[in-house]
């Protein structure tokens, strides 16, 4: 599996390197060239790295590509947005210039669609970002989770995240029925979407400061548990209204892939 990803990634980089125009990097154009675009060995001189070393990159061999090695290949191929997830994905690595929460506000209407997403739905709905921020929600469930997204951020400034309230407010163990079994589940689900990202910047440090704040969430980290994010029944003692079920629908957004839409539908009789 892992060659294949490589093999991919080689050619991805071996394709988009292939339709570059020297003149558009700086480089001087004309003359016979053997080959289409930048040859491999400039490419290599403007992302600072060996030829040989890009070589065995484009062949796929088990080379290991930095994020900041990435970011430097997507800008020299003028990669747009799209292609440049794919470049990341395809090396099962985390884009350093990825929007933290809040910055995709003027990125072509992102967050107002967001709101608009989740405004359409007539129940509970929230959306996570791949740190479980909490990017866009609904009245509902701000009304639902009371203690988590009743307020913009937290003390320290920071967005609404659902590790933090699992795992640091007292009100998510009142909240949430069977917190013990639900608080498992979340952080094995947590695991499986972090993937290999989760030795990286931002997780690795949400993942440290959870660890050092709460020794549940530790142990329950080292378990090493994976599990996906499932649907089913979800229930609540809540401090006004009772108790209350729902039954949870999770959805992955196209244009975003970091993002999921988590609907929370009334379950009736």
């Amino acid at each position: 599996m892992q060659a294949t990803m490589n093999g991919k990634l080689g050619e991805f980089i071996r394709l988009h390197r292939e339709r570059v125009s020297p003149q558009s990097v700086g480089l001087p154009g004309g003359g016979r060239r053997r080959t289409p675009g930048l040859r491999r060995e400039e490419l290599a001189q403007l992302c600072e790295v060996s030829p040989t070393w890009l070589t065995w990159l484009e062949q796929g061999r088990p080379v290991a590509a930095s994020a900041a090695m990435l970011a430097r290949l997507a800008d020299v191929l003028q990669l747009s947005a799209a292609e440049r997830a794919y470049l990341f994905s395809l090396a099962e690595r985390l884009d350093p210039q990825r929007a933290p929460h809040g910055a995709h506000d003027d990125d072509s209407g992102t967050a107002s669609e967001l709101h608009a997403l989740v405004a359409a739905v007539q129940a509970p709905a929230y959306v996570l970002d791949l740190q479980w921020d909490a990017v866009a929600w609904n009245p509902d469930a701000a009304a639902l989770f009371a203690g988590w997204l009743d307020g913009d951020a937290d003390v320290a400034g920071r967005a609404p995240n659902l590790l933090r309230f699992m795992f640091l407010q007292p009100a998510a163990r009142s909240l949430i029925v069977d917190w013990p079994h639900r608080a498992r589940r979340l952080v094995a689900e947590f695991r499986a979407d972090a993937g290999k990202l989760a030795g990286q910047e931002p997780l690795a440090a949400l993942i440290a400061e959870l660890s050092a704040a709460s020794a549940e969430f530790g142990e329950l980290w080292t378990l090493q548990d994976v599990l996906e994010r499932e649907g089913g029944v979800r229930r609540f003692r809540h401090p006004a209204r009772g108790a209350l079920a729902f039954r949870q629908a999770t959805l992955h957004l196209a244009r975003r892939h970091d993002l999921k839409l988590i609907m929370l539908l009334p379950l009736h009789g």
